[in-house]
C-alpha cells in the first residue's frame, strides 16, 4: 500500500508514486487509487497491474478525467488474483463497496424495484420489493417502471395461481411452518418426523377459512390446505418460466393440458386452462415482435451528453420486447464509451437475475471474454449455454441497437425535463466560471468570436451570444473582413472585428445589445494578446475578455500571469464555455461557406460576355442554385429563355470549363 506525504509538491508525489509503482507485480489484479484523505477516488482492473498503473502517473492513458484523477491521487491499493475473471468479480465488488467518484454509476442512487420469488419458504410466495438480494430467493428485474413490475405480478397471478408475501394467512402459515421447523431441528427429530409432522399441521388446515385470494382464483389455497406442496412447488416453476419470458413452451404446454382436461371431460378446468392461455396470448400480442426468429437477448443502447448519459435496456425473450428499462448514468462524453459501457454492464448484470444468452452492445468491450465467461457463470444454464456478446454491423440486430440508442435519448430527455437539468446545470456553469475567472458577477451575456478563412480568401469573423448561459441567435451577428490579405492573419481580423463591434457607435446601437459581461476568443493566447492590443488603443478596460486555447481548452486571461485557467474535466463550466466555442465555430463556417459559394458562382459568371446582372440573376431564379446551372444542358439553359441563344452558347461552354477544372482527376 503507498503512503501519501503531508508536505509533497504535486511533482514529489508523482515521482514517489512512479518509484512505489516498481514494486507492484506484472500481474492480473484489481487496483484502488486514494486521495489524502484515504477515499477511494477510482477502482479498475488490469491484466498486468505494474503497466496499468504506470499509464495514469506517464500521462499515457488519454480520457479527459485522468489529469484530474492523478492530480487527486495521493496514494494506491491493489490486490493481486488468480486470473482476469476474478478480477472483473472483485472489480465489481469494490465499486459497490466504495462507490468512487471518477466510476460510471446511476445518477439516480435509490433502489429499483423487483419481482421476488421467496424460494426458501415451504410455499414460495411473490411479492414485489426494492430490498437487497437474500440467497434464498430468486429476483426478476430490475424494473425502472414500478407499475409495470406490480401489473405483471397480477398477470403472473392470474396464469398461474401463486400466493402473495403480502397475504396475512400466507405470513400466518409460513410462521407455523417455520416455527416447526425450528422446533424439529432443537428436539433432533428424524426428517421422517418433521415430514410426519408437517403433514399434519397443513391436514388441520383443511377447514381452515380461505383468504380472499384463494377465494377468486389468483391464489392456490395454500393457507386452508387446497394444495399439495409438490403441486405447489410445480406452480413456481412454472411462474419462474414465464416471469423468464420463456412463453412459447409454456403455451404449448397449456394447451396439452386443456386438450387432456377436455377428454376426460373436465371441461371445468380445461375452461380455466383457456382462460389462462387468453390471458398469455393477450400480453404476448402487446408485446412487439423485432425477431423472425427465437431471439433471446439484451440490447443495450447509450446516449451521451457531456456530463450524463441515458442507457436503456431491450430485454428480448422468444423474439419479443417482454420489458424494457432505462437508466440515468452520471458521466457522460467526460469518459470513454467503453469505459461507460464497462461500468454499467458490471453494475446492472450484478443486481438482475435475468441473464440472456446473447449481448448486443454498439461496440465489443475490452474484456469481452472475462465478461462472457463471468455472464455465463451468472447464466448457470443446466444446458450448458453461453453468453455471447455481439457488435451488429447489420440486420435486425443492428435495427435493435438504434431502436434502444433513440430510447435512451428520450429517456434523457425526459429524465433533464423532470428534474429541471438543463437550468441547474446553467446555472452551477455561470457560478463556476464567476469564480475561475475572478469575475465581479456571473456572466449572464457571454459574447464568443471565431475567424474563418482559406489562405486569406474570404475571411469572415462569426460573434455569438449567450444570454444566461443559453445561445440568444437574435443577437448572433457575422462580420466580412475588410483588411487586405495577402494570407491567412488571424490577428488582423480579429483586432478588426474587435474595433467595428466595440466601437462607441455600435456598443450604442440597441441592435447589438447590451455590454457583454464575458467575451471569449476562440484562438488561445495569440487572438486575446491581439484583442487588448485594440482594447487598450480604444481606451476600452472594462470588460473581462478570454482567449480559449482549442487543444487543452485552456482559458488565457490578461490578468493572470501565472498561466491559463484551467477548468475542471466533467464540469458544466467547461461544458459551456466548449458549447459557446463550437457555436462561434459553426456560425462562421456557415458563413465562410456561403460566401466562397457566392464568389465562385460570380466570377465563373463574370467570364460570359453579355451576361450581365439582370440575367445573372434571371439565371439564378430559374435554376435555383449555381448546382444546378453547372449541371444543366446546353438545350436546358436555351429552354429557360433568359439569355439570347448565342449568349446561352458562351455559357455553356465557360460552364464547361469550370466543371472540368474542378471535377476529380483520376491517377
Amino acid at each position: 500500500m503507498s503512503q501519501a506525504r503531508p508536505t509533497e509538491t504535486q511533482d514529489e508525489k508523482i515521482a514517489r508514486i512512479k518509484r512505489e509503482l516498481d514494486d507492484v507485480p506484472a500481474s492480473p489484479g484489481v487496483y484502488l487509487w486514494k486521495d489524502a484523505e484515504g477515499e477511494v477516488l477510482y477502482v479498475g482492473k488490469a491484466k498486468q497491474l505494474r503497466a496499468r498503473m504506470r499509464q495514469y502517473v506517464n500521462f499515457q492513458d488519454d480520457r479527459a478525467k485522468i489529469p484530474l484523477l492523478v492530480e487527486r491521487i495521493s496514494s494506491f491499493e491493489y490486490i493481486v488474483v488468480a486470473n482476469e475473471h476474478e478480477s472483473l468479480v472483485l472489480e465489481k465488488n469494490l465499486i459497490n463497496q466504495h462507490a468512487p467518484f471518477y466510476n460510471a454509476d446511476f445518477k439516480d442512487d435509490k433502489s429499483y424495484p423487483f419481482i421476488a420469488i421467496t424460494k426458501g419458504d415451504v410455499f414460495p410466495a411473490i411479492k414485489y420489493t426494492r430490498e437487497k438480494h437474500r440467497s434464498d430467493t430468486r429476483y426478476f428485474g430490475p424494473y425502472t417502471d414500478s407499475r409495470a413490475a406490480r401489473r405483471l405480478i397480477d398477470i403472473a397471478r392470474r396464469v398461474v395461481p401463486l400466493c402473495s408475501a403480502g397475504c396475512a394467512e400466507w405470513r400466518a402459515l409460513d410462521r407455523k411452518l417455520k416455527k416447526l421447523a425450528c422446533d424439529s431441528k432443537r428436539t433432533s427429530a428424524p426428517d421422517e418426523d418433521t415430514t410426519t409432522s408437517l403433514t399434519a399441521c397443513l391436514a388441520a388446515r383443511d377447514d381452515a377459512r380461505p383468504c380472499f385470494d384463494a377465494h377468486v382464483g389468483l391464489g392456490p389455497g395454500a393457507c386452508c390446505g387446497w394444495i399439495d406442496p409438490e403441486v405447489y412447488h410445480e406452480n413456481v416453476r412454472a411462474i419462474e418460466r414465464f416471469l423468464a419470458g420463456q412463453r412459447t413452451e409454456f403455451l404449448d404446454e397449456l394447451r396439452i393440458e386443456m386438450a387432456d382436461a377436455a377428454a376426460e371431460l373436465d371441461f371445468e378446468r380445461a375452461a380455466r386452462t383457456k382462460e389462462r392461455i387468453a390471458i398469455i396470448e393477450s400480453l404476448t400480442d402487446k408485446q412487439h415482435a423485432v425477431s423472425a426468429h427465437d431471439l433471446n437477448a439484451d440490447v443495450i443502447g447509450f446516449f451521451r451528453e457531456e456530463t450524463v448519459a441515458g442507457v436503456q435496456v431491450l430485454i428480448v425473450r422468444e423474439g419479443r420486447i417482454v420489458n424494457s428499462n432505462e437508466f440515468i448514468l452520471n458521466r457522460g462524453k467526460d469518459v470513454p464509451d467503453l469505459d461507460l459501457q464497462h461500468n454499467f454492464l458490471l453494475r446492472y448484470y450484478d443486481t438482475t437475475a435475468s441473464i440472456p444468452h446473447e449481448l448486443i452492445v454498439r461496440e465489443m468491450p475490452e474484456d469481452a471474454e472475462v465478461m462472457s465467461a463471468w455472464l455465463t457463470e451468472k447464466l448457470a444454464s443446466v444446458h450448458g449455454a453461453k453468453v455471447r456478446l455481439t457488435v451488429p454491423q447489420r440486420g435486425e440486430k443492428l435495427a435493435l441497437v438504434e431502436m434502444a440508442e433513440l430510447n435512451a435519448k428520450h429517456a434523457l430527455q425526459r429524465y433533464k425535463v423532470r428534474t429541471n437539468y438543463d437550468d441547474k446545470r446553467i446555472n452551477a456553469a455561470l457560478l463556476q466560471l464567476e469564480s475561475a475567472l475572478a469575475l465581479d458577477a456571473p456572466p449572464m451575456r457571454i459574447e464568443c468570436f471565431d475567424i474563418s478563412t482559406i489562405h486569406g480568401s474570404y475571411t469572415v469573423a462569426s460573434m455569438v451570444v449567450f444570454t444566461g448561459g443559453k445561445p440568444d441567435k437574435n443577437q448572433y451577428r457575422r462580420f466580412k473582413i475588410k483588411t487586405p490579405l495577402d494570407e491567412a492573419n488571424d490577428f488582423l481580423s480579429m483586432q478588426e472585428v474587435m474595433g467595428r463591434r466595440y466601437a462607441p457607435e455600435r456598443m450604442a446601437d440597441e441592435r447589438f445589445g447590451s455590454k457583454p459581461d464575458l467575451i471569449i476568443l476562440d484562438g488561445g493566447k495569440p487572438q486575446l494578446t491581439a484583442a487588448m492590443a485594440m482594447f487598450k488603443e480604444m481606451g476600452i478596460d472594462d470588460i473581462p475578455i478570454v482567449g480559449l486555447a482549442k487543444r487543452d481548452e485552456e482559458l488565457f486571461v490578461p490578468w493572470q500571469e501565472s498561466g491559463p485557467v484551467v477548468l475542471p474535466s466533467g464540469s458544466a463550466s467547461l461544458y459551456l464555455v466548449k458549447q459557446v466555442r463550437d457555436e462561434a465555430h459553426r456560425f462562421a463556417i456557415t458563413f465562410h461557406r456561403e460566401l466562397r459559394g457566392k464568389g465562385m458562382t460570380a466570377s465563373v459568371l463574370d467570364e460570359v460576355a453579355g451576361l450581365g446582372p439582370v440575367r445573372k440573376k434571371a439565371l439564378m431564379k430559374h435554376f435555383k442554385s449555381f448546382r444546378n446551372l453547372r449541371k444543366a444542358t446546353l438545350e436546358q439553359i436555351k429552354e429557360a429563355h433568359v439569355v439570347p441563344d448565342e449568349v446561352a452558347d458562351e455559357l455553356y461552354l465557360v460552364l464547361a470549363q469550370y466543371n472540368d477544372r474542378t471535377s476529380p482527376k483520376e491517377g
